[in-house]
């Protein structure tokens, strides 16, 4: 944000109690080659090698950098050895809940100072103040003046980013239009709608014209109406140059803005690039899954004919309870057996295995990819939470 004080705008504030549910300082991190690019975890390369355009990030000098960036809440960590380059555009964010998305842009906004590493704002250090002027910061979480107007909250925000009158009440009045919230600003907050709230959120992160705007779920609570309003506003924002990096737990919203996705999974980044290479990786990259179905052999004869099935294997409890129990396959055709499968093409496994349990009528009572950071990924692109 283009502030001349150091104070931040109330909404920007993060709890100081929030902590991410993620994993102990004791996990290590694998090893990363090249701190200043885009790093991703092994065979899950995207391609940094984007064209320019307002849904990809632009060539020039980075606007938001990560180099080797580790973030901890005591035993807990919630970024972990992240190196990340972006400029102009738009960029996606999605990760399970806990994944560490929140961490990173309180990071990129300096709201968080990292234990390890740093992170930069068009050459400065996120957390130095001066670094604030380039930053608009949009969270998740509200902290209104409930008895205040739309109108008088944005304004409010620009007297402490140290406007002057004439100047803050110009700067109020363009930004609530932007956000399409002029006809209802002089409402109070406390009426407002989830969406409403939403809009006055993204109203305070543009005052200051910045050239970094970390928006956090900025499409919750929004009509469908509006939401296409927003998406027009963060295109043009883009075409203007600017970096955009949105968090969203939506990827097909995301899909329709950007080609460009960040996906993160306990803390690390997971995977770079569009969602076609995303894609097109996970459906090379092996991928071990265990099924428990009441139906085993049924099912491990339909296995054996997929194409995307290279291994199957028998639990090892179930192989050492056969052993005590002659013919139990026989008796209960596998009953309360597992079986671990590793796949090729776990989009297309996924599809086949539904239709199969359909067609076939096999109860399947437990399915779970075995491959956290796959997992996690997997559920994404699939439109899920990433669990399953």
């Amino acid at each position: 944000m283009n502030r001349s004080t150091s104070i931040s705008p109330v909404t920007t504030m993060p709890p100081v109690d929030a902590m991410p549910q993620e994993f102990p300082v004791s996990e290590k991190a694998p090893p990363f080659n090249n701190p200043t690019k885009n790093i991703l975890t092994p065979n899950l390369v995207g391609n940094d090698s984007l064209k320019q355009s307002p849904q990809n990030p632009i060539l020039g000098p980075p606007i938001l950098e990560f180099a080797q960036v580790t973030k901890s809440y005591g035993p807990v960590i919630g970024v972990n050895h992240v190196s990340l380059e972006l400029r102009g555009g738009i960029t996606g964010l999605v990760g399970a809940n806990g994944a560490g998305k929140s961490t990173l842009l309180r990071l990129a906004g300096g709201q968080l100072r990292p234990n390890l590493g740093e992170v930069k704002v068009n050459g400065l250090s996120s957390w130095d103040w001066r670094a604030k002027k380039y930053i608009g910061y949009c969270p998740d979480s509200d902290a209104f003046f409930e008895e205040m107007t739309g109108f008088q909250f944005v304004e409010t925000i620009a007297r402490l980013n140290g406007y002057k009158k004439i100047d803050t009440r110009e700067r109020t009045e363009r930004v609530l239009e932007q956000v399409g919230m002029k006809d209802r600003a002089y409402r109070r907050i406390r009426g407002y709608s989830k969406g409403m709230r939403q809009r006055i959120k993204l109203a305070q992160a543009l005052l200051t014209d910045p050239v970094l705007c970390i928006l956090d779920e900025p499409l919750s609570g929004i009509d469908p109406i509006g939401r296409q309003e927003l998406l027009q506003l963060f295109q043009s924002l883009a075409e203007a140059g600017k970096c955009l990096l949105i968090s969203s737990h939506e990827l097909e919203a995301l899909e329709k803005l950007t080609n460009h996705i960040i996906i993160m999974v306990r803390g690390r980044i997971a995977a770079v690039g569009t969602l076609t290479e995303i894609r097109d990786l996970l459906a090379n990259q092996p991928l071990a899954i265990r099924i428990d179905s009441d139906q085993i052999r049924t099912l491990a004869g339909l296995l054996v004919q997929s194409e995307d099935v290279v291994e199957i294997n028998l639990q090892p409890d179930f192989l050492t309870s056969a052993k005590s129990a002659t013919n139990s396959m026989d008796r209960s055709d596998g009953r309360n057996a597992s079986l671990v499968v590793r796949v090729i093409n776990p989009l297309h496994f996924f599809q086949q295995l539904s239709r199969w349990a359909i067609e076939e009528c096999i109860e399947i009572r437990h399915l779970e990819a075995l491959d956290d950071s796959a997992h996690a990924v997997l559920g994404y692109l699939l439109g899920g939470s990433g669990k399953t």
